[in-house]
């Protein structure tokens, strides 16, 4: 994949041993974070500058820490 110039967008990861499935990440990021049959996040794209501060929320509200907000 090529990184377009200026494309500062975000992305989401989940560390998926860390995760228990409370799927509080979901509630607060609904755009982003969907739940699957068994209550895990499936990110569904690159968080747009304008959701950056949501999605940092997101992050720091996952109460074991495997939710990561990283670059590109």
């Amino acid at each position: 994949m090529t990184r377009r110039v200026g494309d500062d967008r975000r992305r989401l990861r989940v560390d998926w041993p860390e995760c228990r499935a409370r799927g509080l990440c979901a509630e607060l990021l609904p755009e982003l974070l969907v739940l699957d049959e068994w209550g895990y996040p499936r990110v569904l794209g690159p968080v747009d500058p304008d959701r950056t501060d949501l999605a940092r929320e997101a992050v720091a509200a996952c109460p074991r820490r495997a939710l990561h907000l990283v670059s590109g």
